[in-house]
């Protein structure tokens, strides 16, 4: 099991029923079907990740405008490193990229996750 802060579980269930238009589309119309589980809205160590795959140890951001401040930009590599101490990969999207790429969004999530599982297919 990942730690993490057992503060962020009502959180993240709040961020789960108020999840982003473009999480939803990612959820319902790839993620919640997909051939390995996922999560929404997993609180690992002091953060709470948009979609966790635990097979593949995947984590999946969709990043709004808010990312691309200076400051936000440190801060998401911080955390991409934190995570990645853990032996997580992480895969970060804009948002725009899920509403105007969205079939090569879903295409690079499973050619990941075949490469993390060891899979050719």
């Amino acid at each position: 099991m990942l730690p993490y802060n057992k503060a962020n579980v009502l959180l993240a269930r709040q961020l789960r029923a108020q999840a982003t238009p473009w999480e939803r589309r990612l959820w319902r119309h790839f993620l919640q079907s997909h051939h390995v589980r996922w999560q929404r809205q997993k609180p690992i160590l002091d953060y709470i990740v948009d979609f966790y795959c635990d097979k593949a140890k995947l984590i999946v951001e969709l990043d709004g405008g808010g990312h691309y401040t200076k400051e936000q930009r440190v801060a998401d590599e911080r955390r991409t490193r934190d995570l990645q101490r853990l032996g997580l990969t992480v895969l970060r999207y804009a948002n725009s990229d899920v509403d105007v790429h969205f079939e090569a969004v879903c295409a690079s999530i499973e050619a990941e996750v075949k490469r993390r599982l060891g899979r050719s297919n």
